[in-house]
């Protein structure tokens, strides 16, 4: 009992609003997904009667998705929608998933979220760069659809785009939530370790994600703002003190 108790804490339910992703990224997000745990469900919601939904059929038949039919009866009316959240409402009740991911741009599912999160389960949202703020503010994180496909293309070209660190340090939000995430995070000598500035980050910003800027981890993105000292922290991983504006 022990040992399948032990397997269950990192099911994910993955749901999936077909009218908002397209299929021919939704490998790349099934293997984001994978980092964070075991999709053990994994449901794809849409009209398939619509012919523009049919490039889903094999996507859905490759990667083991269950497609869950929902007819458009009332024009204006997203049913689509509707079946996605009593589904999600259903599993939750189980109480056997330690997190949903929702793949989908639409604000539509922003209560869903915070109404999940707030019986203590995870949220990982993702969704294009046009998602509503309010959507990704309601998930404990957001992953744009468009850095999971760039990071994709690029490890396939062996190639990178990174942000150079003029124009890092001429981004002053970014800055600004560098600082002061590694302050909150920091113990009495000014060193914070990575791993919980990644958290406070998340915390305070959602949607935050090193690879935005073209950085496969946080501690990359750290040293190429050239305004952190980052070395290993005794105790594993690494950690980051700010510089002193005279660079000590």
């Amino acid at each position: 009992m022990t040992d399948r108790l032990t397997q269950q804490k990192d099911l994910l339910a993955v749901l999936i609003d077909a009218d908002n992703v397209s299929p021919a990224g939704i490998g790349a997000v099934l293997a984001e997904i994978a980092s964070l745990g075991t999709a053990s469900v994994k449901r794809i919601y849409g009209d398939w009667t619509k012919p523009n939904l049919k490039g889903w059929k094999s996507a859905a038949s490759e990667h083991v998705i269950q497609p869950i039919q929902q007819f458009a009866n009332t024009v204006g009316k997203n049913a689509t929608d509707s079946a996605l959240i009593i589904d999600a409402m259903d599993l939750l009740y189980t109480g056997r998933f330690h997190g949903f991911c929702i793949v989908s741009s639409d604000s539509d599912f922003t209560r869903l979220a915070a109404r999940i999160r707030e019986e203590g389960v995870t949220v990982y949202g993702f969704g294009e760069r046009k998602t509503p703020e309010a959507f990704r503010n309601a998930c404990d994180s957001f992953t744009y659809l468009e850095v999971i496909e760039k990071a994709e293309d690029e490890s396939a070209s062996e190639t990178s785009q990174r942000t150079p660190t003029s124009t890092l340090r001429m981004d002053t939000k970014l800055v600004s939530v560098l600082r002061a995430s590694v302050a909150a995070a920091s113990d009495d000598d000014g060193w914070a370790n990575l791993a919980h500035v990644g958290s406070v980050i998340r915390k305070k910003q959602p949607d935050f994600d090193s690879r935005n800027w073209g950085y496969a981890k946080l501690s990359d993105l750290v040293r190429a703002t050239e305004l952190f000292t980052v070395k290993p922290n005794p105790g594993g991983g690494l950690r980051a003190r700010t510089l002193s504006r005279a660079g000590n």
